[in-house]
């Protein structure tokens, strides 16, 4: 599979070296060129400095031949441009962003986005390991 992911913070990184070292096609694209040293020495895929907002970037780090697109910066507003341009202009299959607000959730939603709160995600999380703790203990640990 080949996925684009727009932001080298920890999630993008981590996200990245799991795809690469399970075989996937990775680029990543992010504006500072100081978020590739998050990426691990043996990382196999394709790095591009660069505004994942901008059309011209995002051909560049290979959008056109995406399967899925990852928008996960750390700024609502600019993972939801950007998924709604690889969405709409790009056509990518499988378009998934990261939505820091839980109130937003729900309209990008209703865009026809793919959007992710980890705020209501971990919260879910911490709410089933409180009430049931012997289960999700085990289930939680990576």
């Amino acid at each position: 599979m080949n996925v684009l992911i727009m932001g080298c913070g920890r999630s993008g990184a981590a996200l990245a070296a799991l795809l690469d070292n399970e075989g996937h096609r990775v680029s990543i694209v992010d504006i500072s060129s100081s978020a590739f040293r998050r990426l691990p020495s043996n990382f196999g895929g394709s790095i591009v400095l660069g505004d994942g907002t901008e059309e011209d970037v995002l051909r560049n780090a290979g959008i056109a031949e995406a399967d899925a697109f990852v928008a996960l910066t750390e700024g609502d507003n600019r993972n939801i441009m950007a998924a709604q341009i690889a969405q709409m202009i790009f056509k990518v299959p499988r378009v998934l962003c990261r939505i820091y607000d839980p109130l937003r959730e729900d309209l990008y939603k209703s865009l026809g986005l793919d959007a992710l709160s980890p705020t209501k995600i971990f919260s879910k999380i911490l709410r089933d390991t409180i009430l049931e703790p012997d289960v999700h203990n085990n289930r939680w640990r990576w």
